[in-house]
């Protein structure tokens, strides 16, 4: 990784140097490779893992040379590793599956770079990409193998896009990721290695989409496994699905084939992958840990012809709580770990017992706009909370009544300065006037709009028009945002002092989301995405995602639904959904800036959310012995990481 660009606080050198690539999108390039065209990789003198030679000496394993592709994915390793070991990491709870997601996977059709700059060959070697950017065909590297030896071909892509992605069984709506102008693509075999997606408009982030991990639909099933759970190749298959205790066939296909973000994706151990492991210990209810396992087929080498991965296993033990996680980083039980793990309170607890672990702390960079931000729900059932948050003043008011410098202090020990929401400081689409929106503490004027509005104090508290108390609920998930509850805490005290009375509501995840997806919270704190990735995850900016735009998720249903439900947003929210469709539909550096400079300047006008600081980067910890893990990585969900950074080349030293 290289070292941070000290013009560009909080990113990567390699921002600066590759920002307009990263801004435009990759649809411009007609093909990339991921090694200089001299390379050449001969099969004959490829490498293998011990205990997989074993297995070809013993006849249950065909030779590696018939198990990689013609053309591998030739990884440039810092140091060419050597093989054993199991990298041991650590889940909280039966719903952490993203914590197996972000090392195992995601394997697409392409992936980030490590600077998170833009893509790189992944499955596909190359490929083209129309003039107007609404045809992409993709060139499969010949002779993929899925984990269990099958051929993986153009026909798992169409059978992944065509028959599961675009199934109304199997999903209510298709995926955002492959929807542009209100209609889904259109997936094609071109021949056994050669696929076309035909959009309806241009789409200038697909490959950027691909590389995310909410664009893995295209390589996410094995035609051959997967359909035999499918009405279109198994008429009997409702019958078999109530047979083995499922309400219907969604949700039998879901149990063997899983899906992009739940458990399930790794609760059977007989479903085909493209992942470096494979599941041999299953996420399932009551586990108390999931191994998965070196894949013989998998279609990695370094710079030596030496098969990837080098680990042998990646071990997760399953905790209840952030404390046993500790004491298993701190007890040197723990090869890499940030999640969960990486809140600036454990810190000083992780940096005094570097030794006693035999461990390093490794750079998180942060992809977050804000480290808290606080969503009013201005779409409330109830008539008089809609009304008081629905005013623009009453935010004001309450955003001028925050402390940030206190907060950032005592919660963030001085690393981060006041903010509410924008691409990152250093970011070519940084907005100076958004970012710093009404924060300064001023309770005087607070009071003073508070006073205006006819929220009169009667004793310590301010009440409505009516004369019934002002009081609200903020919905906070400790677990997730141990940091949070802090912050708002320190919110309620200054909330307090200019009449506000309020309630921190700690409650755990799946209960947030509910009442969330229900428009049944007050408000509710989440971090602030879009600091460096604010194409592929606007929610703070208008009301693109329908549970995570908690400020309205009515008018984000809305949008998702082309108007079929949820409730009708203002002309304001309209004008920034169409910007941010002709942003990512246009392959003009100068037009996409121009159409997001519009957009957040309907943002400013509108201050919708409540932000507390920029995004503050963290850390995670890795083992001294395991090598080739980068000093710093984004941090990001987009990213995500470590996954870029391919823990298949990672390695025990001797």
């Amino acid at each position: 990784m290289a070292p941070t660009d000290k013009r560009t606080p909080n990113l990567p050198a390699a921002w600066s140097l590759n920002r307009r690539r990263f801004i435009q999108g990759a649809a411009g390039v007609a093909a990339l490779s991921a090694l200089p065209s001299s390379f050449t990789f001969a099969q004959s003198a490829a490498k293998e893992a011990p205990d997989l030679a074993k297995l070809v000496a013993e006849g249950k394993l065909p030779p590696l040379a018939q198990r990689l592709p013609e053309s591998p994915d030739v990884v440039q390793v810092k140091q060419v590793g050597r093989y054993g070991g199991a990298l041991r990491r650590g889940l909280r709870g039966s719903a952490d599956h993203n914590g197996i997601l972000k090392v195992i996977g995601p394997q697409n059709l392409v992936r980030w770079n490590v600077e998170f700059t833009g893509v790189v060959p992944n499955l596909a070697h190359k490929w083209e990409v129309s003039a107007d950017a609404t045809q992409f065909t993709f060139y499969l590297r010949k002779g993929l193998k899925w984990s269990d030896g099958k051929p993986f071909t153009a026909d798992d892509i169409v059978f992944s896009i065509e028959d599961c992605a675009k199934n109304a069984d199997l999903y209510k709506a298709t995926p955002s990721q492959i929807v542009i102008g209100g209609k889904p693509v259109v997936c094609e075999k071109v021949d056994e290695t050669t696929v076309k997606f035909t959009f309806a408009a241009p789409y200038a982030l697909f490959l950027e989409n691909l590389a995310t991990p909410l664009g893995q639909h295209t390589t996410l099933f094995a035609k051959h496994y997967c359909s035999q759970f499918h009405p279109k190749y198994n008429p009997k298959v409702d019958e078999q699905a109530k047979a083995a205790g499922q309400s219907d066939w969604p949700a039998y296909f879901r149990s063997k084939c899983g899906d992009i973000e739940i458990p399930s994706r790794w609760g059977n151990p007989d479903r085909p992958t493209m992942d470096p492991w494979i599941i041999k210990e299953p996420y399932t209810g009551g586990a108390t840990r999931v191994v998965a396992v070196r894949n013989p087929f998998f279609w990695q080498v370094d710079q030596q012809g030496n098969q990837l991965p080098y680990i042998d296993q990646v071990t997760y033990s399953i905790s209840q709580d952030v404390e046993s996680l500790m004491l298993d980083v701190v007890g040197g039980k723990i090869d890499y770990q940030d999640r969960h793990i990486n809140t600036l309170s454990n810190k000083p607890t992780l940096s005094q017992n570097t030794k006693r672990g035999d461990y390093r702390l490794v750079e998180l960079i942060a992809a977050n706009a804000q480290q808290v931000q606080i969503h009013l729900n201005i779409l409330h059932k109830d008539p008089k909370m809609r009304a008081m948050f629905g005013n623009k003043e009453f935010r004001k008011a309450l955003s001028l009544g925050i402390d940030r410098k206190e907060i950032i202090e005592l919660v963030y020990l001085g690393q981060s300065v006041p903010y509410q929401t924008s691409p990152r400081p250093g970011h070519p689409w940084y907005h100076e006037k958004l970012a710093n929106q009404f924060t300064e503490f001023d309770p005087a004027q607070a009071n003073a709009i508070l006073d205006k509005l006819g929220y009169k104090k009667a004793g310590n508290f301010r009440t409505h028009p009516d004369g019934s108390k002002v009081f609200f609920a903020i919905d906070v998930i400790p677990t997730l945002y141990p940091d949070q509850v802090d912050v708002l805490e320190l919110v309620k005290r200054y909330w307090a002092d200019i009449g506000i009375e309020i309630k921190v509501n700690t409650i755990e995840r799946a209960l947030y989301y509910t009442r969330g997806d229900n428009n049944d919270h007050d408000a509710a704190s989440w971090s602030g995405s879009g600091g460096l990735d604010l194409m592929f995850d606007p929610r703070d900016y208008f009301a693109y995602h329908p549970q995570g735009s908690r400020y309205a998720i009515p008018w984000a249903l809305w949008f998702t639904s082309g108007g079929k439900s949820g409730e009708e947003p203002p002309e304001s929210q309209k004008k920034r959904f169409a910007l941010y469709d002709q942003a990512r539909g246009t392959t003009d550096l100068q037009k996409r800036a121009e159409y997001v400079k519009q957009m957040l300047d309907l943002t400013y006008e509108a201050f919708e959310t409540v932000g507390i600081c920029l995004g503050v980067n963290t850390f995670g910890v890795c083992r001294n012995n395991l090598q080739n893990v980068p000093d710093k990585m984004p941090d990001s969900w987009s990213y995500p990481n470590p996954s870029p950074t391919l823990p298949a080349q990672y390695f025990f030293k001797a």
